[in-house]
């Protein structure tokens, strides 16, 4: 068989280009440390690894965003935390303004610590999240929370709820609007609240009204009652003692709850004796005066800062003579009851709070062992294995320097060099 020159020289070009590709492929793999140079060099791992990167990249994602989550909380937490400690520092100073030995200079002072917890309450309340915002504005988080207000304070605001991803199907809520936390403190029992009319510290009146409690939730009714007293004056003339008797009425309705019967004789009071009707009850005390009168109606929301700034002129208020401290005793066990609510609205808040740190802390966890399964993954289809790389490299260096010689040897044989 004949075999043209041109083949010869044509055919060792083909092998050796081959060659020195596979050479040249094997030595971008080294220098890569990639497998796969080009998605055709195997497209179902390269698909594949597409897919894990991108999951990848969104719990890279995740891991910021919960870290976000975590200076978020972290921030409201010392806020509540400072906000509960401030109440209860008030709490202490209402016990103490208490004190029937106090004069009303006393109390003045007692009202300006008061006033300073306010505004210290204040700047909790406007405390910044660290972003460049707010921490209690809701979706407003560029707009200050709140402002002072002739009743304490201003929500300026939102209802909104700012919320971040921290899982790949959980969402949590990385803020609370102050409206929530600040203004929504049930007055009273949390179910109805009694208080004495303004009315009587003018008449001289010095009943006393104790916390109220419900008896029987199925007897509400939700509506309004006034307890009302009268007295009938001492007659020297009959040697008779001056009597104080008491009405119950149904204001929404207009109706007589006590006595049932509505011609009967009103019924007579004596100090510290429980009043229960409608399945509520509180006890009164003290010697109420002719005309006064208690309200027992449902309770509303009160804001911590209304509670702080009606304590506040209570304290700057006279309080001498019995009428005086009857009408400081009321008020305080009325700021006493509300700052127990906005204490325990603050603790429930917080509570959430610590349960979303604790989830975040599980979510970490499995976060980490994501990032490493990724990985391992991703390592699994592109990672190079570098030994098997190097050998194969030795032995497609070998096979060209060994073609690239056996091609100089042939292309060099000519009869001519045997002709004499």
């Amino acid at each position: 068989m004949r075999i043209a020159t041109s083949t010869i020289y044509n055919s060792g070009v083909t092998q050796m280009n081959s060659l020195q590709a596979a050479l040249n492929k094997t030595q971008l793999q080294l220098s890569s440390n990639k497998q796969n140079l080009a998605p055709s060099d195997n497209p179902i791992d390269t698909s594949r690894a597409l897919e894990v990167t991108q999951s990848q990249s969104i719990n890279t994602q995740l891991v910021t965003n919960r870290n976000n989550a975590k200076n978020f909380l972290g921030m409201e937490d010392v806020a509540l935390t400072s906000a509960r400690d401030n109440i209860t520092a008030v709490q202490t100073l209402v016990v103490n303004a208490g004190n029937p030995t106090l004069s009303d200079t006393d109390r003045a002072s007692l009202a300006t610590e008061v006033q300073q917890a306010l505004d210290s309450m204040m700047g909790t309340a406007n405390s910044s999240d660290g972003a460049g915002g707010y921490l209690f504005s809701g979706y407003k988080s560029t707009t200050v929370p709140y402002s002072p207000s002739p009743t304490g304070a201003t929500y300026q605001g939102d209802q909104g709820q700012r919320t971040l991803q921290i899982g790949s199907t959980r969402t949590i809520p990385v803020s609370d609007p102050g409206s929530s936390v600040f203004d929504s403190n049930l007055t009273g029992n949390g179910t109805f609240n009694v208080t004495a009319d303004t009315g009587n510290f003018g008449r001289g009146g010095s009943g006393i009204v104790s916390v109220p409690a419900v008896t029987d939730k199925s007897q509400l009714t939700g509506d309004n009652y006034s307890i009302k007293f009268a007295v009938t004056p001492a007659d020297p003339a009959t040697n008779t003692a001056a009597v104080t008797t008491y009405t119950v009425f149904d204001n929404t309705t207009g109706a007589q709850v006590l006595p049932a019967d509505p011609t009967a004789d009103p019924l007579p009071y004596t100090s510290g004796q429980t009043i229960a009707f409608a399945g509520q009850q509180m006890v009164i005390s003290g010697a109420p005066a002719d005309g006064d009168s208690f309200t027992s109606a449902p309770s509303t929301k009160e804001s911590v800062f209304t509670t702080l700034q009606n304590l506040v002129n209570l304290l700057r208020s006279p309080g001498t003579g019995a009428a005086g401290q009857a009408a400081l005793t009321n008020g305080l066990a009325q700021a006493n009851m509300s700052l127990t609510t906005a204490k325990d609205n603050i603790m429930t808040v917080d509570a959430q709070v610590g349960s979303s740190q604790k989830e975040i802390d599980s979510l970490d966890a499995t976060g980490d062992s994501l990032g490493v399964q990724y990985a391992t993954t991703l390592s699994t289809l592109q990672d190079l294995d570098t030994v098997s790389a190097i050998s194969l490299f030795t032995q497609q260096q070998t096979t060209l320097q060994a073609a690239q010689k056996s091609f100089t040897a042939i292309s060099g044989l000519s009869l001519f060099n045997y002709i004499q």
